[in-house]
């Protein structure tokens, strides 16, 4: 497994069980994070847990919430996959009839988006420049490459993972880019709140990125670049979309180039 080019994290690696001691410490190498021995050890916002065959996120502050885990098997995003907000993310990035558009999930984050739209057909590149999240979408792509469901196989099929800044990435075959930045006032469920904050103390803060990434979009030789936002926000950027997509809680703007 190669390790990803990028910077250092607010990451600890921290043993599951004793034994997974020697593969923590060869993580954290390749990670650039530090290895810890035990959970009391731990002083960054957030630890990965590692054990022989699994990988978690748990946050310091959040101790007592479930772990974060990448799973394209798992029940919940099965459940999800045959929720009706799917079909909107599908019409966003224009899945119908005949038509399964190459797609670039530029903050692939946990790939969950990703994975929904490769189970609807698309061909998708997860673009993640978080060097722990590409790890474990990494693990988490050769677990579905063999996994026991036919749909979660033959969507993982279609998935290819890029570790990197979205910003250095250049298009060629893919037709569509998409953004879910990790905005602030999304609403949603406790997991949803739980996921999206460990995420943001990995990543941390970096401002005006979220705009930066949908200039850096706009600019390439695609069709369309559709943003994921909360219902009542303002566009990115204030930028106008050509039309929107909207569910519940989120909707999606979708600039047709």
């Amino acid at each position: 497994m190669s390790a990803p080019k990028t910077t250092p994290e607010n990451c600890s690696v921290v043993p599951a069980v004793a034994g997974a001691w020697p593969l923590a410490q060869r993580l954290a190498e390749q990670l650039s994070c530090p290895a810890v021995r035990s959970v009391e050890a731990v002083s960054s916002p957030v630890a990965l847990f590692v054990d022989h065959d699994d990988l978690w996120l748990q946050q310091r502050a959040m101790e007592q919430a479930s772990p974060v885990r990448v799973d394209f098997a798992s029940p919940g995003l099965q459940h999800r996959r045959r929720g009706g907000q799917n079909e909107l993310l599908g019409r966003a990035v224009g899945v119908k009839a005949g038509q399964r558009p190459s797609v670039i999930d530029a903050t692939a984050g946990l790939g969950r988006d990703a994975y929904v739209l490769a189970d609807l057909g698309c061909t998708v590149t997860l673009i993640e420049r978080s060097a722990v999240l590409a790890l474990m979408l990494e693990q988490a792509l050769e677990r579905a490459s063999i996994s026991a469901i036919a749909s979660v196989r033959a969507a993982a099929s279609r998935m290819r993972l890029q570790s990197r800044d979205s910003r250095d990435y250049e298009t060629s075959q893919e037709t569509v880019i998409y953004l879910d930045p990790m905005f602030t006032d999304r609403r949603g469920s406790a997991a949803v709140k739980k996921d999206l904050s460990v995420l943001q103390a990995l990543h941390g803060n970096v401002d005006n990125e979220d705009e930066q990434l949908l200039a850096w979009a706009l600019a390439q030789p695609v069709r369309r670049v559709v943003v994921k936002r909360p219902l009542k926000s303002a566009p990115l950027d204030s930028r106008k979309p050509s039309h929107v997509i909207k569910g519940k809680t989120v909707r999606f703007d979708v600039y047709v180039l």
